[in-house]
């Protein structure tokens, strides 16, 4: 028989998932990232976690036709490695990925891609409609963008198309972006910036009250929704995520169209009325063209994973039809 295989790299846990030929699920495995020393020890984990999916399956890993992979980036997509990822120690320079797994595989029939762009491909595989022109936004520890356009993935010539999270929303630029630029999407409304947005706020207009604990070491992006409808500051600081949320969405529909656009993301996910309900009450008012549907992924945590695997199984596009080819 052949098999498929899917794998999930992200900066806290790295996951596979083997499959038949129909996408069922028949192995899996999770692992905690690898923190190096090097990006080999990283490659190491990953290959080690795909493995142990191909041990639970009861198969060897050279039974697999394809792999896909969803990963942090950026990219070196003609080397088929991560470089320099934001989220890993300094140490971590370069993660090779395609050329280990295509070894361990016995097959060139690898996809990587970026992590948000494995969200588009699992969430067009898994609709109902398989739609040609979705997008799949990611509000999390940062925030991105997989894009499906024309029924063709976008993933630009270096693999990092999408990075909707580095457009400007602010042009004052008062925050500045973890890639250290100024004035970005992620900067004011992902869950690394919250926090800080919360104090700019407080510190602009001192009269608001607050018992969010602003100096605290363990303040979070979690205790302003928490505190949501008891804390005039916490209420204050999710209107205004909303008015940048809806200019970022706003912006990527003017970009590419989209029929519908899903999220996920852990703020996203565990927050949608306070999220993704505001978008959707604002965005028709800032666009010129269709209003797209907003929705919320289906798969919470797996759609990276999903993403991945029918990667795998459709070479790349999630597109069902090439499941009969």
């Amino acid at each position: 028989m052949v098999y498929y295989a899917g794998v999930d790299l992200g900066a806290t846990n790295v996951r596979a998932l083997v499959a038949e030929a129909d996408g069922t699920p028949i192995g899996v495995s999770r692992r905690a990232t690898p923190r190096g020393p090097t990006g080999i020890d990283v490659t190491e984990g990953v290959l080690r976690t795909l493995r142990e999916a191909c041990g639970d399956a009861g198969i060897a890993p050279e039974s697999i036709a394809a792999t896909g992979i969803g990963s942090i980036g950026p990219f070196d997509l003609a080397e088929g490695a991560v470089i320099d990822p934001a989220n890993l120690p300094d140490s971590i320079d370069r993660i090779p990925l395609t050329g280990p797994i295509e070894q361990l595989i016995d097959s060139d029939d690898v996809h990587l891609h970026n992590d948000t762009t494995a969200g588009v491909i699992g969430e067009r595989f898994h609709s109902a409609r398989n739609p040609d022109d979705m997008v799949y936004v990611t509000i999390s520890s940062g925030i991105g963008a997989g894009v499906c356009c024309d029924g063709n993935i976008v993933s630009g010539w270096d693999g990092n198309a999408g990075e909707v999270g580095h457009c400007v929303v602010d042009p004052r630029g008062r925050l500045t972006c973890g890639c250290g630029h100024d004035g970005h999407w992620e900067a004011y409304c992902s869950g690394n910036a919250i926090p800080d947005y919360a104090r700019l706020l407080a510190e602009d207009d001192p009269t608001i009250s607050t018992d969010l604990p602003l100096e605290g070491p363990d303040f979070t992006a979690k205790d302003v929704f928490e505190f949501a409808g008891e804390d005039e500051l916490a209420d204050y600081t999710i209107e205004q995520l909303a008015h940048w949320n809806a200019i970022g969405v706003a912006n990527v529909v003017h970009a590419f169209a989209p029929l519908v656009v899903s999220f996920g993301g852990a703020v996203a996910l565990n927050n949608e009325e306070l999220v993704v309900d505001p978008i959707r009450e604002r965005v028709s008012e800032m666009v010129m063209s269709n209003v797209p549907e907003i929705t919320v992924t289906d798969h919470g945590d797996d759609v990276v994973l999903e993403g991945a695997l029918a990667s795998a199984l459709t070479e790349g596009t999630g597109d069902r039809g090439r499941l009969d080819d």
